[in-house]
């Protein structure tokens, strides 16, 4: 039996970048932090049958990985060369639609267990990547490549991506008094919305490669947040990230009409008057969890939040990307 944790993660800047309409054209840019909220996979090999059972919201029994509706497992025992006699279970602090990368940290979580089960080193770059194959290549699903590489590696971390799609990864440099007031004042609330974001990411991809002007320049600008968001924290002045984070709310709106709505824009509206500097809806928008920048007022913010029906996610940042918790 394997037990695998790959952390969740919340973007400080450049989200949207790691998109191919977008690196494939400028290049992309990408600063997040993995948090202590995770994924957990169970793999095992059944003793009485040689079924595949997979367990998530729903239960599957199947001959053969073939017939398996959970496109994300089937493909991973494809490109491991599973045809059966497996069991996955999958368990998370968060539910999936929220923002926090949750298919990735399965991808990822799940081609670690597969590859400790055949007894396979597996660097975490190699691990990354092969979950882009997955979810990017195998399965054209619109999303990024931050969400692979930050489940991989977690920590602060710096993706830096060429036009052909090479990502460079390093760890951010932060002094621990850094780290503590980032984990003190960057407060994530969960709106209690759960979306689904091929649309939103869908149609971001759709104005880079028709070339709106209001899309590009605002991706433009949210790469330059994140460069600039990055030399924030690097050098400790911690009040600039929430100015910044303001300023990239306000452009991230501009890219497509379903990353805000009323509400969203309400509990926005509420946090910067109780105290916040600002803040931004995690993931591609539309749902998910707020993430606020507080200096001061915390207990305010808190207040106003909970009135709104906000519930608070207490978190730290995890620095040790996916790792094998159990191998029996």
């Amino acid at each position: 039996m394997i037990i695998t944790r790959t952390p969740f993660r919340i973007t400080l800047g450049g989200g949207g970048t790691d998109l191919p309409a977008y690196y494939s054209r400028y290049g992309g840019f990408a600063f997040s932090a993995g948090i202590d909220k995770y994924m957990f996979i169970n793999v095992n090999r059944p003793i009485v049958d040689d079924l595949v059972r997979v367990k998530y919201t729903k239960s599957e029994i199947v001959n053969h990985r073939d017939e398996l509706q959970h496109d994300i497992a089937r493909e991973a025992m494809r490109m491991l060369r599973i045809e059966s006699a497996l069991e996955i279970i999958s368990l998370a602090d968060v539910p999936a639609g929220t923002g926090l990368g949750s298919s990735s940290c399965y991808a990822v979580g799940l081609l670690n267990a597969l590859h400790s089960l055949k007894r396979e080193y597996t660097p975490l770059e190699q691990l990354a990547r092969e979950a882009c194959r997955l979810e990017v290549d195998i399965l054209k699903r619109t999303i990024g490549k931050q969400d692979q590489y930050m489940a991989a590696f977690g920590g602060l971390t710096v993706l830096e991506i060429d036009k052909e799609g090479k990502v460079g990864v390093r760890a951010a440099n932060v002094s621990d008094e850094t780290v503590d007031n980032l984990n003190r004042n960057l407060l994530l609330y969960y709106t209690q919305i759960q979306r689904n974001a091929d649309e939103i990411l869908m149609e971001q991809s759709k104005g880079i490669r028709k070339k709106k002007k209001n899309v590009i320049e605002s991706m433009h600008y949210l790469k330059e947040v994140g460069y600039k968001m990055l030399e924030a924290i690097e050098g400790g002045n911690v009040t600039d990230v929430g100015l910044l984070l303001d300023k990239h709310w306000q452009y991230k709106r501009k890219i497509s009409a379903k990353i805000s709505n009323r509400y969203i824009d309400e509990i926005y509206k509420e946090a910067k008057q109780s105290g916040a500097l600002g803040g931004k809806i995690s993931g591609a928008g539309g749902g998910g969890f707020f993430l606020f920048y507080v200096e001061k007022n915390h207990s305010k913010v808190r207040s106003a939040m909970k009135k709104l029906g906000l519930r608070e996610m207490r978190y730290r940042f995890d620095y040790e990307g996916t790792k094998v918790l159990v191998n029996i």
